[in-house]
């Protein structure tokens, strides 16, 4: 698969870890996928020998769609891997494996030598002033390299928001308990998948469920979930644009939007709708996505408040959420 396209050449191929860290020692590599079950030496070992032979190396892990191979992909990313694939299966196929094999591969061959790519320049980008009411929700998309960015944004957020956070993450039904296991590990605020009907707290992380839309319903008083088995939209269940409409209609349009790295522009139409009601988003810039697809798409719409390097959007969320405007 990878050798069918032009673009991508393969300088090695190994049979376990160890023969990975000692062909790293005499060949340059960008981007490495390496296995979690090998013999004499397995991936999870391999790992950190491997980054340490390269700092910049960007490990994608294949993992198995099995709860122990989601939990081991995580933890590999919270280790320093990029990010994960799953292998292929007959619930993913094989089209989809390619295209997502290809697509992480190339983004972050991109992410490795971006320091000599030319980059869009933000400043050509239109922005729109912060909003005047602040938000009741911030609502967070993230698809292709989201994971990993979403362990870096959850970490700048901190302990303690005034608001509720809801997520979604395109992924499949075995990895998003992991996930948001995860997320809870990193001793910010709490997250779990989202319970049909439970009330949204301020502080508390809602991820979307795996197969399942997310959607915000709620008046003044008070905003619960709700999960949803309607149809998959840009070919995703769960998918950003359903949790965004509904979370501008929940909440009056108090909403603020972080557009995080992904392919295709799931959550476009969404946070147009939190734009037309009165919100705000903030993206991921495309110097820091391993795909600028979902962030770019709202980037280049003009829907934008600020588009941002990644380390940078966490303080951003929390200017705009503590601003108390009049």
């Amino acid at each position: 698969m990878l050798e069918a396209d032009p673009a991508v050449r393969i300088v090695a191929r190994v049979a376990n870890g160890q023969l990975a860290i000692d062909e790293l020692k005499r060949t340059p590599v960008d981007v490495l996928v390496l296995d979690i079950e090998m013999p004499v030496m397995d991936g999870m070992t391999a790992l950190p020998l491997l980054l340490l032979a390269d700092p910049g190396l960007k490990v994608i892990m294949a993992s198995t769609l099995t709860t122990r191979g989601a939990d081991i992909a995580l933890r590999a990313l919270r280790l320093g891997a990029a990010d994960y694939i799953p292998k292929p299966s007959a619930v993913l196929g094989d089209d989809s494996f390619r295209r997502e094999l290809l697509e992480k591969v190339k983004g972050l061959a991109r992410l490795r030598q971006r320091v000599v790519l030319p980059v869009r320049a933000a400043a050509r980008l239109h922005l729109r002033p912060a909003p005047v009411i602040p938000p009741r929700l911030l609502a967070v998309g993230s698809s292709t390299g989201g994971p990993q960015a979403l362990f870096t944004l959850v970490q700048g957020l901190g302990k303690t928001l005034n608001v509720p956070v809801v997520l979604t993450q395109h992924m499949p039904a075995t990895f998003t308990p992991i996930l948001a296991e995860h997320i809870a590990k990193l001793g910010g605020m709490p997250c779990a998948e989202a319970k049909d009907g439970e009330p949204l707290c301020a502080g508390r992380i809602y991820l979307a469920p795996g197969n399942y839309h997310l959607l915000v319903n709620g008046a003044r008083s008070a905003l619960t979930a709700q999960l949803s088995s309607d149809p998959p939209e840009n070919f995703c269940r769960p998918s950003v644009d359903p949790m965004l409409r509904s979370a501008a209609a929940a909440c009056g349009g108090r909403v603020l939007v972080a557009m995080l790295t992904g392919m295709g522009q799931d959550g476009l139409a969404g946070t147009r709708r939190v734009i037309d009601t009165g919100g705000s988003a903030v993206a991921q810039d495309e110097a820091t996505s391993v795909v600028w697809g979902m962030p770019g798409a709202v980037a280049q719409a003009g829907l934008c408040h600020a588009v941002l390097p990644l380390l940078r959007i966490a303080p951003k969320l929390l200017d705009l959420l503590r601003a108390v405007r009049t």
